[in-house]
């Protein structure tokens, strides 16, 4: 079973205690400061308490995981979490197109809200999404994030009308002052996505109805993506004579990992349906329905914000990193972000739980 141990870091795995036949100093240091190494009655429990541990977690790993396509594949706490009492309106979070909600312990749904517009993303909408993601970005309580359309669809993309002034119509006296002006605010736009990357909670997208234009630019910034059955979605910027400029060109092709897959559908602006964003890896899974996508996006919210938040956030923040980097680079960049993130209580009370045999959320994880 290798690999299965106990990070290096910590000075020894579990493997190395299969084949040396005891714990080293450090990882029962790192358990019981109170170890001297001296003695026998303490290597005892040490040893039985180590041998334990990695049997238990041997047998977790090695598990059938629950991952299949069936509609509900999350634990019944899951399940409960997420059809618990209706949604209060979070603190703080007061906006003109989104609306946001505390939908259960650790939870928040960020809903597109302008309905009546197919939520089209007008200028308040630009600008309340940074507002929005950096107070996620900093709520200690938030461990995950649901983003999804109110309505009829997901988004029909760039508000022509409310932007059109600001896009067709550049502030500037000659051609160097309008590019200034122009590059500064198509940066503004770009951080109106790269804010949900940036953001070390994990952010779900569920979508339905049309995901156009801007909206696979938002989506392609989240961590993962459902849909339901209607859905579609729309590279659709060369329909209105441009190139799509805030992400979606960067995010998409190491997304789907085809670049030909890529290329046609920012060529053409042609629908890619619910099946083929599946095929090609775009979403993750599909549903029948809003009602039943939904569900399904809060009770994966639910079960990640079960975990360490320590462990989530980290795993995170390390995967973009590796995405933009070589191998090599993003290991030692794992070794200088574990060298402290391993000392966590959370850890101790990670092992603790399963050797007891206890789902994690029956254990309380200090706020990060």
């Amino acid at each position: 079973m290798a690999g299965i141990g106990v990070s290096p870091l910590f000075g020894c795995g579990f493997d190395a205690l299969a084949q040396h036949g005891g714990p080293c100093a450090r990882p029962l240091n790192f358990l019981s400061s109170g170890y001297s190494g001296v003695s026998v009655a303490m290597t005892a429990v040490a040893m039985a308490f180590f041998h334990r541990v990695r049997s238990l977690l041997i047998r977790r790993l090695t598990a059938p995981t629950n991952l299949s396509l069936s509609l509900h594949p999350m634990s019944s706490f899951t399940q409960e979490e997420a059809s618990k009492a209706a949604p209060s309106e979070a603190p703080g979070h007061n906006y003109e197109s989104l609306q946001v909600t505390a939908v259960q312990k650790h939870v928040l749904h960020v809903q597109l809200n302008r309905p009546e517009k197919r939520n089209a993303m007008n200028r308040a909408f630009w600008r309340e999404m940074v507002v929005c993601f950096n107070k996620i970005a900093q709520d200690p309580d938030c461990r995950a994030v649901v983003i999804s359309g109110a309505g009829k669809m997901f988004t029909s993309g760039i508000d022509l009308v409310d932007m059109a002034s600001d896009i067709f119509q550049p502030q500037g006296e000659d051609v160097a002052r309008i590019s200034w002006h122009l590059h500064n605010l198509i940066s503004k736009y770009q951080e109106t996505f790269s804010v949900i990357e940036k953001c070390p909670k994990p952010v779900i997208a569920a979508i339905h109805g049309g995901c156009i234009g801007g909206g696979v630019d938002l989506i392609t910034a989240c961590d993962i993506r459902y849909c339901a059955q209607d859905a579609f979605f729309q590279v659709k910027e060369v329909d209105i004579g441009l190139a799509a400029d805030v992400g979606t060109l960067q995010r998409l092709p190491k997304i789907i990992g085809n670049q030909s897959l890529v290329n046609e559908l920012a060529f053409t602006a042609r629908k890619m349906m619910a099946d083929e964003a599946l095929n090609s890896g775009l979403v993750s899974r599909i549903f029948p329905d809003q009602e039943v996508l939904l569900e399904a996006a809060l009770a994966l919210a639910a079960e990640i914000a079960s975990k360490s938040p320590v462990a989530v956030q980290g795993t995170k923040i390390n995967l973009l990193y590796s995405r933009d980097h070589s191998v090599a680079e993003g290991l030692n960049y794992m070794k200088s972000w574990n060298m402290s993130m391993l000392q966590t209580k959370d850890v101790i009370k990670s092992v603790q739980a399963a050797m007891e045999k206890k789902e994690l959320k029956t254990i309380t994880f200090s706020k990060l």
